[in-house]
């Protein structure tokens, strides 16, 4: 039998406002689409509509800026305000240039900018609003599974995705950020290849994986889709979150 798996964009998701409830808004989509869920669905969700209904938003005009953030905003050419929140939400600035600062997010994540978003956001240019990463987003998406799974008495996984560069390619790319109810880091090490080699190295981020293939489906730029349903993927079951696909420092040979 052919291996299958189906990623559906669920459709007429609203726009998200703080406070608002997003188990209920993907039931609602889910209805709509006349889908219902099943064991093993993963459901993948942009990390802007969790930062949104966690009021993660930041406002430019109420950022006291260091002497530190004056000093690299003149060397990236960017709003010393950002710079101030960059910083407040790193851990190590990694890289910088015109136009570009590459951290350590206090999560452990290394990508530009700490994740912080000005796209899609409605906002008042007299006091410019800018979205951060949520606080935790484990507990965000592990909060949703819990959600939906007492609503529908069905065991899914969820998945937080965003879009970040990488060292050696050109281009963004989807990745989870936040994971619940699966293995995210899948170990090949010691199973046969096709004839019989055993593999030494290789692990596969298979939430990474689906987080990319979702965001082709969700887009980059007016496309309002923030939601898509996998089914197929047929996963390793897990009540662990996203550490794992973290590399750690002492195995980062880009710093």
């Amino acid at each position: 039998m052919a291996q299958r798996m189906e990623l559906i964009a669920l459709p007429d998701f609203p726009l998200v406002e703080p406070g608002d409830d997003l188990a209920a808004y993907i039931l609602q989509s889910l209805h709509r689409a006349d889908i219902a869920l099943v064991d093993g669905d993963v459901l993948v969700l942009a990390q802007k509509i969790f930062s949104k209904a966690e009021n993660r938003y930041a406002y430019l005009n109420q950022v006291e800026v260091s002497p530190e953030a004056y000093g690299l905003a003149d060397k990236t050419d960017k709003d010393p305000r950002l710079v101030q929140l960059i910083l407040d939400e790193s851990v190590e600035v990694v890289r910088h240039r015109p136009g570009a600062i590459i951290v350590e997010h206090r999560l452990g994540y290394v990508h530009a900018n700490a994740g912080i978003d000005q796209s899609n956001i409605e906002s008042d240019f007299s006091n410019q609003r800018v979205l951060l990463l949520p606080e935790d987003p484990d507990r965000s998406v592990a909060v949703l599974r819990r959600e939906l799974g007492n609503a529908t008495g069905v065991d899914i996984a969820v998945i937080m995705n965003d879009s970040a560069g990488r060292a050696w390619r050109n281009g963004t790319v989807g990745f989870a950020l936040g994971t619940a109810g699966l293995q995210p880091l899948v170990d090949l090490v010691g199973e046969a290849d096709l004839f019989g080699r055993a593999l030494e190295t290789t692990t596969v981020a298979v939430a990474d994986e689906l987080a990319a293939a979702a965001s082709f489906l969700m887009g980059q730029a007016a496309e309002a889709v923030p939601a898509v349903l996998i089914r197929g993927a047929n996963l390793p079951r897990a009540d662990i979150g996203s550490g794992s696909l973290i590399r750690e420092r002492s195995q980062d040979l880009f710093r």
